[in-house]
């Protein structure tokens, strides 16, 4: 096996950005097909090791544990009287970690058959999609804190030009909006991660480390540093440690994103193109998810179990407002965004419970959303690319029109409410069960949490529900009259290649869900045990 596996992984995008920059521009229609065999040759690569990839028994802080590691010294610098700094370009996956890997490639690939028939800026708009593309695999590949930070941050360059060049009508107003809510978070998080070196040794070389690794094990931290859980210091009358938490927990939280750090995300979604509301909805929320399990619960352990009950509250608020906000919509990819809020609260109740069966719904939940919601986006913009409009008020008796179409949308909004036998309801259920067993298991989390998080699953089936029949039974009724009905087209044979494999994800992975839990569940088993010692 090739050790440099995942590094390959990561930059093969920014070598297809490279060969767009060369292109000539009397052939810029190249980037197009350089981007979709990227996109294949990811897919390819991310599956073949996901099939290798092996789950090896607990402790989430240990090296060995990770695989398709790759490791090298990357920046060295004497600081004299203050030590050596040291910097690796350090790279791994666990089992939290890997079927992102795979979640990527799918989602990037089914952006890159969205944007083909992208007129404006082409050869532009996909060397960003490319770096955008390495930043996410970085992102989720970073094992050294500071590499992670520079990944991180490398998603807001792309993101903000894509939604500002390419988006709607205030497409600058939402560009800026994501940018500064994005930076605000980041900006306090690099303070975080510039106190937690000062706080760790690397105990095989005695020098201050990013190693994210070092980080979760609270024997390398120096006894007299602000984060040491020994000599506890407070700043501005807060814990160290907890404020530490709560900092990086809001950087987080606002990619989730959940109440109230929401707003930027139905801006974003109403103005972004399709293509890039399915990289957001598909990639950047679970970005977040995953940042408060790899980097929040597991380096502040002791925060985050005291924080508990208040995440478990803000994960019941965010399901229970997004679904009411998403039920008074007009704009259909504005109900899909909130939507997006309510399914992502789930998330945030599941890793609260601190469960093994909590903690695994949360992580097989953003897997399920993220493919799913990608689904949706996609099918909002084959609507409003034929007609320019989303307004569901506009439309009735679809189905008879677009039959096909409606089939796909009919089994996505199925999917997305939890049915049974769909990837969602595998991840619902699970979360619903671990708040619930909380209150038994370590007494974190009330009862009455899980089942104001079940109301949720019910507000979904009433949005998504309503606005099938809405739009697409009963008599045909369009606003756009004649002109409208000779536009709206059923899906072609490029959109169809596009949504059979995520509803077949979806449907497989709500069959046999040790697809995806035979691989989580060794490194959550591990999380668990980190924060409640359990």
């Amino acid at each position: 096996m090739n050790p440099h596996l995942l590094t390959i992984l990561i930059f093969l995008p920014l070598v297809a950005a490279a060969l767009m920059v060369l292109a000539p521009n009397a052939l810029k229609s190249i980037c197009k097909y350089i981007a979709l065999a990227t996109g294949l040759l990811q897919l390819v690569l991310s599956g073949a090791m996901y099939c290798l990839f092996h789950p090896k028994g607990s402790g989430i802080n240990e090296e060995r544990l990770y695989q398709f590691v790759d490791r090298s010294p990357w920046i060295r610098l004497d600081m004299g009287q203050i030590g050596r700094l040291e910097i690796d370009y350090f790279v791994g996956v666990d089992g939290l970690s890997m079927p992102f890997l795979f979640l990527t490639a799918l989602v990037i690939l089914i952006a890159i058959g969205a944007s083909w028939n992208m007129q404006k800026s082409v050869k532009g708009y996909f060397i960003l999609l490319m770096i955008l593309d390495m930043a996410v695999m970085g992102v989720f590949s970073a094992l050294d804190f500071f590499l992670f930070y520079i990944f991180y941050e490398l998603l807001l360059l792309p993101l903000y030009f894509l939604i500002g060049i390419w988006g709607g009508a205030k497409r600058e107003y939402a560009a800026i909006k994501f940018f500064l809510y994005t930076l605000f978070g980041s900006v306090f998080m690099l303070l975080v991660i510039v106190g937690l070196y000062f706080s760790v040794i690397d105990p095989t070389t005695g020098a201050h480390t990013f190693n994210m690794l070092h980080m979760m094990d609270a024997a390398n931290y120096v006894p007299s540093s602000i984060f040491s859980s020994v000599a506890q210091r407070e700043l501005f009358g807060i814990p160290a440690r907890l404020l530490g938490f709560i900092v990086l927990f809001v950087a987080f939280a606002i990619k989730v994103p959940i109440v109230p750090l929401h707003t930027w995300l139905p801006d974003a979604h109403v103005e972004a193109p399709t293509p890039v509301s399915i990289i957001l909805a598909g990639i950047l929320l679970k970005i977040g998810g995953y940042g408060i399990l790899r980097i929040c619960f597991s380096i502040f352990p002791d925060a985050a179990l005291q924080s508990a009950w208040w995440l478990g509250l803000i994960g019941v608020v965010s399901i229970v407002y997004g679904a009411f906000v998403a039920l008074t919509q007009r704009d259909l990819k504005r109900m899909v965004a909130y939507s997006s809020v309510s399914h992502m609260g789930f998330v945030l109740l599941g890793v609260a419970s601190l469960t093994v069966e909590g903690m695994a719904g949360a992580v097989f939940q953003m897997i399920s959303h993220g493919f799913l919601s990608a689904a949706l986006f996609f099918l909002v913009g084959m609507l409003y690319d034929r007609v320019q409009d989303r307004d569901i008020h506009h439309f009735r008796g679809l189905a008879s029109l677009v039959p096909r179409f409606t089939v796909f949308i009919g089994i996505t909004f199925f999917a997305s409410l939890g049915l049974p036998g769909f990837s969602a309801f595998i991840g619902e259920a699970f979360v619903i069960i671990g708040a619930f067993n909380s209150e038994t298991v370590n007494g974190l989390l009330p009862r009455w949490m899980a089942i104001a998080g079940s109301l949720g699953i019910l507000l979904s089936a009433a949005y998504f529900l309503w606005t099938l029949q809405r739009m697409f039974f009963g008599g045909l009724r369009l606003k756009g009259g004649e002109a409208w009905t000779n536009a709206l087209t059923d899906a072609t044979p490029r959109e169809t290649l596009v949504m059979i494999p995520m509803l077949t994800l979806a449907l497989v992975l709500g069959i046999y869900p040790s697809l995806a839990l035979g691989h989580i569940n060794a490194s959550v088993l591990a999380l668990v045990e980190l924060v409640t010692g359990k």
